[in-house]
């Protein structure tokens, strides 16, 4: 089948600009594809319903969504008074089992109605996480998928006791529940970013697996003027940008940064909004780094990249990072970038265009990320050598659209093999 003649449907929990994260990739397939005129449906919950029809007005024959239920919201109000990851291993799952079963029912349908030719499920990236795309009346494709995680040793309790205690219990479950709900067993085609999270891919695989990096850039969004051309400023500006939660551990950061503001007076912006941030807030006020620590919020992706644009280079301090997003899109900004040697980043960075902090332990980590930041800060010739490798690096591997051709030739490499 030529590649034109696709009919796909992209099955996702969410697709989303605003959420981030992982819902970023089904939006970018969708986006992408039908900017090729390839014929594409995308099935994803209500919650996103006013933000897609913002951004695809003449696509509303094409967007389906399941509603948000009394049990959807019931849930919900249970999670928001648990701990965050606890909800997500317990409440949220449940969530999300909810909406698969009411979208497989969907997606049944409209493989009939269309004459769908192929289902993509991107997100969940987790490999534990079991799927129901299987049995839909077409061939499936599920991932990129990301995880296999596990914290640094030195710190096997970060995210706190329970939260542990789940996700191990969760894994070791997780074949168990991968034979009862086997979309993954049964998917004609699995990727995987790497391989940890190939090998962490629940036991019986029957589909081929292909290996595929899950996160690319937006290089319309993410775009720097000439680097050649960019005189630097007097202050140093570092910034973070994510979530503010504990594995992200911008507390450790906040720690890291103190040497560097009162040697250099560089600043550190941290764009992102959390449950951690009133600790994070009073971490920064104890420490006498007001003036040079800013808290500045959840940020759109357009004024997310002036702020990049503005700044010297990203700080990425997480000890639980399968992806790393923000890592791409800093790059293509031309910003270097410091990030823990652990997890997402290490797929990305190298030491030509960033600086990988060794997480031997939290006093290693705090040190490696000092002396980092404080290289960075002394030499704006190294910023500008590691931003251009970093854009280069961007445009050969992780650009958007060259993602997009890839997922279609493996679209069409699953059609060809798939029992018709």
């Amino acid at each position: 089948m030529e590649i034109s003649d696709m009919r796909v449907l992209i099955v996702a929990e969410h697709a989303s600009a605003k959420f981030g994260g992982e819902a970023f990739l089904p939006l970018h397939y969708f986006r992408l594809f039908r900017s090729r005129n390839i014929e594409t449906w995308l099935v994803v919950h209500a919650r996103t319903q006013a933000e897609l029809g913002k951004l695809f007005p003449h696509e509303g024959d094409r967007l389906h969504f399941i509603p948000d239920t009394w049990l959807h919201q019931l849930l919900w109000q249970w999670g928001r008074r648990l701990p965050q990851r606890v909800a997500e291993l317990s409440t949220g799952a449940l969530m999300h089992l909810l909406t698969q079963v009411m979208q497989r029912r969907m997606v049944c349908r409209l493989v009939r109605e269309h004459n769908i030719d192929i289902v993509h499920e991107p997100i969940p990236v987790s490999p534990k996480v079991p799927s129901l795309m299987f049995s839909v009346g077409a061939p499936v494709v599920i991932g990129p998928m990301n995880g296999g995680m596990e914290y640094p040793p030195a710190f096997p309790d970060y995210q706190g006791r329970l939260a542990t205690v789940m996700v191990n219990q969760g894994r070791r479950f997780s074949n168990l529940f991968n034979r009862l709900l086997p979309g993954k067993l049964k998917a004609e085609t699995l990727l995987v970013a790497n391989e940890r999270t190939r090998q962490a891919l629940p036991a019986g695989v029957g589909g081929k697996v292909i290996e595929l990096v899950e996160n690319g850039v937006d290089l319309s969004v993410w775009n720097s003027t000439d680097l050649a051309a960019k005189q630097p400023k007097p202050t140093v500006r570092f910034v973070f940008v994510g979530r503010l939660v504990d594995w992200k551990a911008v507390d450790l950061l906040l720690e890291a940064f103190k040497p560097v503001a009162d040697e250099t007076g560089a600043v550190l912006e941290i764009i992102g909004n959390g449950a951690e941030r009133a600790a994070l807030e009073a971490q920064a006020a104890r420490l006498e780094l007001q003036g040079n620590v800013i808290f500045v919020g959840w940020l759109s992706q357009d004024k997310c990249a002036v702020k990049l644009q503005q700044a010297d280079a990203l700080v990425l301090p997480s000890l639980y990072e399968s992806g790393g997003a923000v890592v791409l899109e800093a790059m293509a900004m031309g910003l270097p970038a410091i990030a823990t040697k652990w997890g997402g980043p290490t797929d990305y960075l190298d030491a030509t265009c960033g600086i990988l902090v060794e997480p031997a332990s939290r006093e290693v980590l705090i040190q490696g990320l000092t002396e980092a930041m404080l290289k960075l800060a002394r030499s704006p010739e190294l910023r500008q050598q590691m931003g251009l490798a970093g854009q280069e690096r961007i445009r050969q591997h992780f650009d958007w659209e060259r993602k997009a051709d890839q997922m279609l030739e493996i679209y069409r490499q699953t059609l060809a093999t798939a029992p018709k």
